[in-house]
């Protein structure tokens, strides 16, 4: 599959998969080896099982590197945490669909603090829900895994999904990433890709990275997804048949 215009494929790290005892020492790693943002998870025990951290955490990255922060909000109510990751420094913050009665009012509360503003859903959430607000949102995510817990597998009805996303956003020619979060790794980042996919959350596959015997390296983990997502961007970028 081609698509009409050039996509820049970008890798986003996620923080949560870091060894924290080091955390300004992994998030250089990543800069070096040439990360585009840094991902965020922030889980409340509520609407995911799982229970993460706070602005706090966005503050301290904020201060160890450059690299945009893109904060995922697997939260209940999350409209009202937008001001307090914004103040922590967060560049982009995207909440889940199924967590707010308006997204496109949640996209604009977060684009009133000046940020990208982004919007989720889930795997079992009908991807028509997404659709209709994407002329309204600078990031849309495509779950691609169950939110709440690294390590999953990456889902296989998930390149259909995002194949949706990705023939709405070019229809409308939108200004719209289209990113995917869950079971990123060397062996499926290409399929996202090639699914329409442009920018790829992955947690164990950067962070856990290691060669047998070897301690984790996050820069041969970025390293390494770049260079499986070489022959999908290739791909992506041809112009299409006349």
């Amino acid at each position: 599959m081609t698509w009409a215009k050039p996509r820049e494929m970008r890798l986003c790290p996620s923080v949560l998969s870091a060894d924290f005892a080091k955390l300004g020492e992994e998030l250089a790693a990543v800069q070096r080896a040439g990360a585009d943002f840094l991902h965020l998870d922030v889980m409340d025990g509520q609407f995911v099982p799982n229970v993460t951290f706070g602005p706090i955490i966005v503050t301290a990255c904020r201060k160890l590197t450059s690299l945009p922060l893109d904060v995922h909000l697997m939260v209940a109510n999350p409209v009202r945490f937008v001001e307090g990751f914004a103040r922590a420094g967060a560049d982009h913050i995207t909440v889940h669909l199924e967590a707010v009665i308006d997204a496109v009012a949640a996209a604009r509360a977060i684009r009133d603090r000046g940020l990208r503003a982004g919007v989720a859903i889930k795997p079992g959430t009908p991807i028509e829900r997404l659709l209709p607000i994407l002329p309204e949102i600078d990031i849309a995510l495509v779950m691609t895994v169950e939110p709440g817990a690294g390590g999953q597998a990456f889902l296989a009805q998930s390149p259909k999904r995002i194949a949706r996303v990705r023939a709405a956003i070019d229809a409308q020619d939108l200004d719209c990433l289209l990113q995917v979060d869950g079971g990123i790794a060397p062996d499926t980042i290409a399929r996202a890709a090639d699914a329409g996919a442009d920018t790829f959350v992955a947690g164990h596959s950067v962070f856990r990275a290691h060669a047998p015997g070897e301690p984790p390296d996050p820069e041969a983990g970025v390293r390494a997804l770049r260079e499986a997502l070489r022959p999908a961007a290739a791909r992506g970028q041809r112009p299409p048949a006349s």
